[in-house]
């Protein structure tokens, strides 16, 4: 089986924020969302760099290496906010997060690092696939917190590592796919502002892709999403 994504993204700037600094791309062999850090514009900038390197994974025939192309181009947008800090260094401190997932044969190569997030939701079983590098996940892994605790916690927007081009030590892993799976990939202006259960609940009642992204951000929305929030859909079908 070769995997081909039906995907659909929609991304709002929330609540309070006057820009978006999320950035998506929702393609038929790539998908990923970056969630810019670093305040004003320069989120924007770095995340825009990110997502620009990785989509040019869609151009052309599939890599004969999709895992090895995807670490290349997590290095290359590394690099590449690297230079744009150094030609501008207004944009010193800029970075981003990045969550995303390519196409390789019959399953999904996936590259995470900040607090963007991906699931599967299988057999109507909700899994989160990635750990968030957070302050707070920190605290929760040594047990000063429960993860209650944390969706309210002052600091959990504090990551511990992001795309800012001085060096990165991303997360890689391999998901094994069936037809009928969704993943979902978001900005932490979704998961934290609408829990688990109600993202599974939304995933249970709208089959439709569309449909259910647009519920969810809608759902981030009503709960007051004071940052910027971006849900990635994308349907598994075999080729």
């Amino acid at each position: 089986m070769s995997v081909i994504l039906r995907t659909v993204a929609v991304s709002d700037r929330g609540k309070a924020r006057e820009n978006n600094e999320d950035a998506v791309h929702a393609g038929s062999r790539l998908v990923a969302v970056a969630d810019g850090v670093g305040g004003g514009p320069s989120g924007e900038v770095a995340s825009a760099i990110v997502i620009r390197v990785l989509a040019a994974l869609e151009n052309g025939p599939a890599p004969p290496a999709p895992a090895d192309a995807l670490r290349q181009a997590v290095d290359a947008a590394d690099r590449g906010i690297r230079e744009a800090i150094d030609a501008d260094p207004r944009l010193e401190g800029m970075g981003t997060t990045l969550t995303a997932m390519l196409a390789d044969g019959d399953r999904l190569d996936l590259v995470h690092v900040g607090d963007s997030r991906a699931y599967a939701w299988r057999e109507g079983t909700l899994t989160q696939l990635t750990r968030d590098d957070t302050y707070v996940q920190g605290l929760v892994d040594k047990g000063v917190i429960s993860a209650a605790e944390a969706r309210a916690h002052p600091q959990r927007a504090l990551v511990t590592q992001a795309v800012h081009g001085a060096g990165i030590s991303p997360t890689y892993a391999q998901v094994r796919v069936r037809g009928g799976d969704r993943f979902l990939l978001c900005s932490d202006g979704l998961s934290d502002y609408v829990d688990d259960a109600a993202i599974a609940a939304t995933l249970r009642e709208q089959a439709d892709l569309a449909g259910c992204a647009h519920q969810l951000v809608q759902l981030a929305l009503v709960a007051g999403a004071p940052d910027n929030v971006s849900v990635i859909l994308a349907d598994v079908e075999q080729a």
